[in-house]
């Protein structure tokens, strides 16, 4: 079970929601991948890509699992302190 959903949800519906920082307000984007544990089937962390300069090796930003206050039917909220949220 997910955090604030009483069913399953599937990657390709989790992949459709934006990721709100719950500190600040910003708008993190949209998850792109996840890290799940083979052992025990849970997922560690979320993988949010990030702007980036042209020619620049890709950025992503790491949610982890225990940052995830809650997920909405269209929002991810986290908690992240400050220094690592990027606008």
């Amino acid at each position: 079970m997910i955090k604030g959903l009483p069913i399953p949800v599937r990657y390709s519906e989790l992949i459709k929601k934006e990721v709100i920082n719950t500190c600040d307000g910003c708008r993190l984007g949209y998850v792109c991948d996840l890290e799940i544990d083979s052992m025990c089937g849970r997922i560690n962390a979320l993988f949010i890509p990030q702007r980036r300069k042209l020619f620049a090796k890709p950025c992503f930003l790491t949610v982890k699992w225990e940052q995830i206050e809650r997920i909405g039917a269209d929002m991810i909220l986290v908690k992240l302190p400050r220094e690592r949220s990027l606008s």
